[in-house]
């Protein structure tokens, strides 16, 4: 039997929302109408404003996302606080850009702990509650063009953006008869520290490189997220959706 999606406000938790494309989504969804709980490790003035603009209908804490305890609390929190989980949106990740065989392996361990480890660990606390409420969900996760393509010096950051790639496809088999959809948004090169890494000529080659002719902006990501959260978006699951311009083609 289809589940509802009932019309009051819904709960999205959203990772590293303090900056970048996080903060965009998570302002983004607040202006929606969306209820929103988010963290990242320190807390910002952008923070400190969107508690005091939307204080019925936002939550943050400062946390590290690998640190397990505290990000079970937070998931507490943040139900106790606005309700229920409808959805959740991994978007923390961090790139450290570096030749594979000479990349410090503590630089290793950090970049699967965050983008990947965190990410399992955040959709399975959300899922329980999820499953436990007995309605429809949704569950995205931000890979990249990089997990499409690969790039030099990021062999870690794309080996953990496949993952999350690979984890889309198998959790969409199994939690698709409750009515939980789960997909994820592949965008190009965005302004983030990542491309601000980029040198003039490198930011220029792959813009030549994109049909569309310019970088990926956070306006391009917002309105496919919004519309898998969406009613309308309820029959799509399983599925990498890619947001670059055309630059993987």
């Amino acid at each position: 039997m289809e589940k509802k999606l009932d019309t009051s406000p819904k709960h999205l938790i959203v990772s590293g929302g303090s900056k970048g494309l996080g903060f965009f989504l998570t302002e983004s969804l607040l202006k929606s109408g969306y209820h929103v709980s988010t963290f990242s490790r320190h807390t910002t003035a952008e923070m400190t404003h969107l508690s005091q603009d939307y204080a019925s209908q936002f939550y943050f804490a400062p946390l590290d996302i690998s640190n397990a305890s505290e990000l079970e609390a937070f998931c507490t929190s943040a139900i106790q606080r606005l309700g229920n989980i409808y959805g959740v949106i991994n978007n923390a990740a961090i790139a450290v850009d570096g030749i594979f065989a000479t990349l410090p392996e503590v630089e290793i361990e950090k970049i699967l702990t965050i983008n990947l480890m965190g990410a399992l660990a955040l959709t399975r606390h959300c899922l329980r509650n999820m499953l436990a409420n007995k309605e429809a969900g949704r569950i995205l996760s931000i890979s990249s063009v990089v997990a499409q393509r690969g790039a030099k010096g990021l062999a870690t950051y794309a080996a953990t953006k496949a993952a999350l790639e690979g984890m889309t496809r198998s959790l969409a088999r199994e939690v698709g008869s409750r009515q939980i959809t789960v997909n994820a948004i592949a965008p190009g090169y965005m302004k983030t520290d990542l491309s601000d890494s980029l040198s003039e000529m490198q930011q220029n080659s792959i813009i030549r490189r994109t049909p569309l002719g310019r970088l990926t902006e956070f306006s391009d990501i917002y309105p496919m997220i919004e519309f898998l959260l969406s009613e309308k978006g309820q029959f799509i699951t399983g599925q990498t959706i890619v947001i670059d311009g055309g630059l993987s083609v």
